[in-house]
């Protein structure tokens, strides 16, 4: 299971009733993360043992009260605050629409906050059918991986109404550094799809520019120390060009979920009209990755297509 790395402080607010659906690597840890800010929290996942395991872990911890519910609608029930972290569109639209979903049990003017990378079609749809039953939807997408959700410290970009966001931005701040409200439903979504552009382009860049120094038989560790302290620096050079270098990818966000973001990515850019011609290209290689596979390697496996 994920681990959790308590903050040092949590933001001072009234404890709420918060539900957490979907306890994956990311959706465990921000869920305990929420546990230990001080919030009645009750959970549930799909596999009925992961959501026990994260009630035990807080109990052992002094933390009890993480609770476990059977069915998205039972979870919602009673809850202020409804945070969603599942895998894609159907998941989603499953655990929120569903008989036993989330809309099924929850309160009028709770608000609902969801975590999975979907699509802004699927974010604007939940809004609308929230709406229709007095409650805010927000689509809340976010950045930092894994690591980010185990010390509290991931980046998150929210689409929907600002009244609601203003409520839940302090329960957000329990696992994140950075909340920021960018505009109406489907813009926070909109907004991971330029992130996923930019990590990429990067990545492919950077294992083109480590494989290249390779072939060149440069010191490579110590070339990267050098350009690090210039203009090529970033957070994937700081944190990937080593383990690039050793070949060591079992770990991190896997290429199986790149692949499934840039093809929301594409999709769009189809239907906005944008060109995207190198984040194709680099949608194809993770594809290559996959083929070799390396579905569950860390996206900076892009480097072995070119060893």
């Amino acid at each position: 299971m994920p681990t959790v790395q308590p903050k040092t402080a949590y933001e001072p607010i009234p404890a709420q009733r918060v539900a957490f659906i979907g306890l994956g690597v990311m959706g465990w840890p921000m869920a305990a993360h929420v546990a230990l800010a001080g919030h009645e929290v009750t959970v549930y996942n799909r596999t009925m043992a992961k959501a026990e395991a994260l009630a035990q872990a807080m109990a052992e911890r002094g933390q009890c009260r993480v609770r476990v519910a059977t069915t998205p609608r039972e979870a919602a029930q009673g809850a202020a605050f409804v945070m969603t972290c599942v895998g894609a569109d159907a998941d989603l639209r499953s655990v929120i629409l569903g008989s036993d979903g989330v809309l099924a049990g929850v309160d009028a003017g709770a608000v609902l906050v969801d975590h999975t990378t979907a699509s802004a079609e699927v974010a604007r749809e939940l809004h609308a059918a929230a709406q229709a039953l007095g409650c805010h939807f927000l689509d809340a997408p976010v950045s930092g991986g894994q690591s980010g959700a185990e010390q509290g410290r991931l980046t998150i970009m929210v689409g929907g109404d600002a009244e609601p966001f203003e409520r839940a931005r302090p329960v957000m701040m329990a696992y994140a550094r950075a909340v920021t409200h960018l505009g109406p439903s489907g813009a926070g979504q909109l907004t991971k799809m330029v992130n996923q552009i930019c990590i990429a382009g990067l990545l492919q860049g950077l294992a083109e520019a480590l494989a290249f120094g390779q072939r060149a038989g440069l010191d490579m560790p110590r070339v990267l120390e050098v350009i690090r302290q210039g203009a090529a620096q970033s957070w994937q050079m700081d944190h990937r060009g080593l383990t690039m270098l050793e070949d060591r990818f079992d770990f991190g966000f896997a290429v199986d979920w790149m692949r499934k973001d840039l093809g929301l990515v594409l999709q769009e850019a189809r239907r906005n009209g944008a060109r995207l011609p190198v984040t194709a290209l680099v949608d194809q290689f993770y594809a290559d990755v996959q083929a070799m596979g390396g579905g569950r390697w860390d996206t900076s496996s892009l480097i072995r297509r070119l060893r």
